[in-house]
């Protein structure tokens, strides 16, 4: 069943409807998954495991479009000093999160040590009720405010109640990747969203369906009783699926946000066994769907005027943040608009109204998006890292020879669009991008930052927006990558990122933001040792540049404080095959 489509976006120039109509789908039941375990004694590894490093996908080879000709390289006309970056900022505490170790050790039963050695861990951070929440590639912990463990590391695969990735009886589980995490305080609900692909237990071939499964806390406190469910993502006409080109298909990296009706996912479209892009698929599910009283649709393979929508990020809104009310609800997203590996000087902003419909009644849903002029972004370099110890590396070149394996740089990742914020009339995005700092010799990975003003006018589903503050986050010397932001109620929230340069072993940073720009750049969690992983190395198939991050994540809390969470080189107990950890921080931004 299709649902009628209401409602053009008025957005300014280039505005334009988005692709197709939203298809009516299901959400179906998994069942309950019990409270997380409360922590475990510590246990040493009984072997090295597995090597998994999850792939990555580069987007611009399956995306069509023209670059932008004839814009310098952006430069930064207010880096931080050169001199140094603050270590000290009052008003900031933080703690070690999830490290390989952790992830790789997790488990009870038929999950124990069943992960194998992952990289990178990707962040799905999210915090309320006085509960930080912490999901990685591929398991979860629960803290409270201080860092105390209240509950895991579990596995996801434990906690989803599907099979482990590896077997003790050597047969293949689901695949698994890619966790978002939201507290969705105006529904007092958790929600944990991932990628899933069955996997055949013999062969480990990938025969499909795949899945966006989805987790949802029966009250407010996170280490309490969830539910689960799942969209089905294949998209090969099968079980109510619409057929689109070359599926069956994956939802790769569900995106998470909501509004005060519904939650968002947003995933890339690609197929299995052929080459292939089907650009963003965007899911609507009302919040009433969970207990069987609302509808779930999705607006498929999103197309702009000159190319393949991906990675349209939704939006979530602070604790006590204004939703927008206006045309039955409205839900913003983000994306950005460079499809070749060049540069760009545009991002895209798309609205859905109309999202009270969800909950009963007729479904009736506007969507589409405008084209708003920005600064210039591009996909930034990989990020250099100060040299020491590095015991895999020596290890890698006592038995190829010396000087075969470099020290590793680190992934700084594309220049696709990051988290999202709104509240109360504005949106808030970051970019990764290529930057040159003023006074420096060479690239940088830096970020771009700025703030859309959106203005909904009424039932009609019209709507306004301009960017009213952007800018540049660089300094001379360092690499900012993996950007992500929070904002509170008040318009005030922090920029964080990791770092990385010839300075430093790679770390997490901070900057915080209101309605005068970027502050000064802060270190929060400071890398103790090199970047010393497996998936940068020739002898595992690397090409010199180690997995990093994926994404971070930066939530505001009821206090109006930032937590942030990134991946930085953790001094804890490693693996042969890798040392990353993971640092959870929280600021007072006021």
């Amino acid at each position: 069943m299709r649902h009628v489509v209401t409602g053009l976006l008025l957005l300014s120039a280039s505005t334009a409807f988005a692709a197709g109509s939203p298809i009516e789908l299901k959400l179906t039941p998994r069942g309950t998954l019990g409270a997380p375990p409360p922590p475990g004694a510590a246990r040493l590894p009984t072997g090295q495991g597995r090597l998994v490093s999850h792939p990555e996908v580069d987007l611009h080879a399956f995306l069509a479009g023209g670059p932008v000709a004839g814009h310098p390289l952006p430069t930064n006309p207010g880096v931080a000093p050169s001199t140094g970056i603050a270590l000290i900022n009052p008003g900031f505490s933080g703690f070690e999160g999830l490290n390989l170790t952790d992830q790789t050790l997790a488990g009870t039963g038929i999950y124990e040590n069943s992960q194998g050695i992952l990289e990178p861990p990707d962040q799905g951070l999210c915090v309320g009720n006085g509960f930080v929440v912490e999901a990685v590639n591929l398991a979860l912990a629960i803290y409270d405010g201080s860092g105390n463990t209240l509950a895991g590391p579990v596995p996801l695969s434990q906690f989803f109640g599907v099979r482990p990735a590896f077997g003790a009886d050597g047969t293949s589980g689901d695949f698994l990747s890619d966790p978002k995490c939201i507290y969705d305080w105006s529904a007092n609900r958790w929600y944990l969203t991932l990628l899933q692909i069955d996997v055949d237990p013999v062969s480990g071939a990938f025969p499909g369906p795949a899945h966006t499964l989805i987790a949802r806390s029966r009250t407010g406190d996170p280490t309490g009783t969830w539910d689960a469910f799942a969209l089905d993502a294949t998209n090969d006409g099968s079980n109510g699926t619409p057929s689109h080109p070359g599926c069956p298909c994956i939802g790769d990296q569900p995106l998470l946000g909501f509004d005060e009706n519904a939650i968002f996912i947003t995933t890339n479209e690609f197929p299995l066994f052929v080459d292939g892009f089907n650009g963003a698929q965007v899911y609507a599910i009302g919040k009433g769907a969970f207990d069987g009283n609302g509808s779930v649709v999705l607006f498929d393979n999103l197309a702009l005027e000159e190319g393949t929508a991906y990675s349209v990020q939704p939006a979530s809104t602070p604790p006590h943040g204004k939703f927008d009310r206006g045309s039955r609800g409205t839900e913003y997203f983000t994306s950005s608009l460079e499809f070749t590996g060049g540069l760009d000087d545009r991002v895209a902003v798309w609205a859905m109204t109309g999202t009270g419909s969800l909950n009963g009644g007729k479904v009736k849903l506007g969507f589409g998006y405008t084209i708003l002029k920005s600064l210039v972004y591009g996909i930034p370099p990989p990020a250099t890292q100060k040299n020491g110890p590095t015991p895999l590396r020596d290890l890698l070149n006592s038995i190829e020879g010396p000087g075969t394996e470099p020290l590793e740089m680190t992934d700084t990742n594309d220049d696709r669009m990051q988290q999202s914020v709104f509240t109360d009339g504005t949106l808030w995005s970051t970019i990764g991008t290529i930057l040159r700092p003023n006074g420096d010799s060479a690239d940088r990975a830096g970020i771009y930052w700025f703030r859309v003003d959106v203005d909904a006018a009424g039932a009609s589903g019209k709507i306004k927006a301009k960017i009213t503050q952007q800018g540049y986050l660089a300094r001379v010397g360092t690499y900012l990558s993996y950007p992500t932001i929070a904002v509170n109620t008040h318009g005030r929230g922090a920029i964080a990122f990791s770092i990385g340069g010839d300075a430093f072993y790679p770390s997490t940073g901070y900057a915080i933001l209101d309605d005068t720009g970027v502050g000064s750049i802060h270190v929060a969690g400071a890398g103790q040792v090199p970047q010393d992983g497996f998936t940068g190395y020739k002898f595992f198939g690397g090409e010199g540049v180690t997995r990093w991050g994926d994404y971070g994540a930066a939530v505001a809390d009821t206090d109006g404080s930032i937590w942030m969470a990134s991946e930085f080189t953790s001094a804890r107990p490693r693996f042969i095959y890798g040392n990353w950890g993971t640092f959870v921080s929280n600021v007072h931004v006021e």
